[in-house]
């Protein structure tokens, strides 16, 4: 009878930890294979443990040039669709102007629609214009796309700041910029760089856009999509399993930096 009070008790907490579980799962069976030796192509059966793929990481041809250029555009399209996406967020909350209401339902068209209603409009956009499809044409559609997303994102923390606290700044002599610079920027600080990060995330994971819109160039995930076609190298492990090193890394770091702030403030 006293378990069964616990498990009441701690219910919401173990089937938290359970999802969570199941949503890490697919992580850690990346980084057991990335040790892996296999003797065939494919990386499905665990054979011998090894450290051969760990010391060259760039041994299948192609695939680190693939990984810098998804890097470079994730890095861009971050840049780009942030500070735009800043900017909009700032004009919805901040401002009234016509036709306010529907800009900020359009905000959201590219999250509801699926992807490949997005990638095959952007591609007769292209096509229509006459681009050449190639890195520019893959960055500009990522920023299309992971646009709404910061918008999102910094709204929702722009919505929630005190605006008393940049009246007082200005009463005490601040002009515009020293207001935003000292108080609405830092406050809007996490909301931003929450939305950098979603940002990066989905620029460097994605494949439906860029799969439309890459011509002849491959990014990561498309390297990943044709190997797979003829087999998996142990390294493509390796890569994501350092870039889910690197992502946990990051969220630690702002953790700390987060608590550390709150105890000086305390």
């Amino acid at each position: 009878m006293a378990f069964v009070n616990w498990l009441k008790r701690k219910f919401v907490v173990i089937a938290g930890l359970l999802t969570l579980g199941y949503l890490l799962l697919p992580n850690v069976v990346v980084t057991v294979f990335s040790f892996n030796n296999p003797k065939g192509r494919f990386n499905y059966e665990w054979q011998q443990f090894s450290l051969d793929a760990w010391k060259d990481p760039c041994g299948v041809a192609g695939m680190c040039g693939s990984l810098s250029i998804s890097l470079q555009i994730a890095f861009f399209a971050t840049i780009g669709a942030t500070v735009l996406g800043t900017m909009i967020a700032f004009a919805l909350v901040r401002y009234r102007f016509r036709a306010r209401g529907a800009v900020n339902s359009l905000i959201f068209l590219p999250m509801a629609m699926p992807e490949v209603v997005m990638a095959a409009s952007l591609l007769t956009l292209f096509l229509n214009m006459g681009a050449q499809l190639g890195f520019w044409t893959i960055l500009i559609a990522h920023i299309m796309f992971c646009l709404s997303f910061v918008v999102t994102a910094v709204k929702a923390r722009v919505m929630s700041m005190d605006p008393r606290l940049e009246q007082a700044a200005q009463d005490l002599y601040a002009g515009p910029f020293q207001t935003f610079i000292r108080v609405t920027l830092p406050i809007a600080a996490p909301g931003i760089a929450a939305g950098a990060l979603l940002a990066f995330a989905l620029s460097f994971d994605d494949f439906i856009i860029t799969n439309f819109n890459a011509g002849s160039t491959v990014t990561f995930p498309m390297f990943v999509w044709g190997s797979a076609q003829r087999g998996t190298p142990v390294q493509i492990n390796v890569i994501g399993t350092a870039m889910f090193l690197v992502a946990v890394l990051l969220v630690l770091t702002s953790m700390v930096i987060s608590n550390r702030r709150n105890k000086q403030k305390a």
